[in-house]
């Protein structure tokens, strides 16, 4: 059992476990991460005009560089010992996988919703569609090789 933690008060006791508590924080994480992710592809596709998959390996790579700061921090903070750029390249070689997992999902859903769903929406629902799904890759990649402990 984990100490109290003030984040999962609402959750039944047996359920705050130590790996719940480190998936929600990786998922806060990810959502401070999506914004970033979000505003770049916003700025390079709709305002810039950079062809959606450009856009959209910038800015996950933008929010990359956010989600391990925070991640090695506060969600794993018991891995700080370990030497940064190894878990960076770690975190990094996990993430260029996730980017093309999330690049393909991205590209698969902006097709299928885009005679449905216009500009903006379609790019931004098809971008976050594919983020929850690439979330589940990098929790479970980087839990157990990136931030073991």
């Amino acid at each position: 059992m984990v100490p109290q933690s003030n984040l999962l008060t609402w959750l039944p006791p047996r359920f705050r476990t130590r790996e719940l508590v480190r998936f929600i924080k990786f998922a806060l994480v990810g959502a401070l991460g999506m914004v970033v992710d979000l505003s770049f592809l916003n700025i390079l596709h709709g305002l810039v005009g950079l062809h959606l998959l450009v856009a959209n390996s910038i800015s996950f790579s933008s929010a990359v560089v956010n989600n391990f700061t925070w991640n090695r921090r506060w969600t794993f903070p018991e891995t700080q010992h370990r030497p940064v750029h190894k878990q960076l390249a770690q975190f990094a070689l996990v993430s260029i996988v996730g980017l093309g997992i999330n690049n393909l999902i991205l590209w698969q859903v902006y097709h299928a919703i885009r005679p449905f769903v216009g500009a903006p929406w379609n790019y931004n629902l098809a971008k976050m569609f594919a983020i929850g799904v690439v979330l589940f890759w990098n929790f479970g990649i980087n839990r157990v090789w990136t931030f073991r402990s």
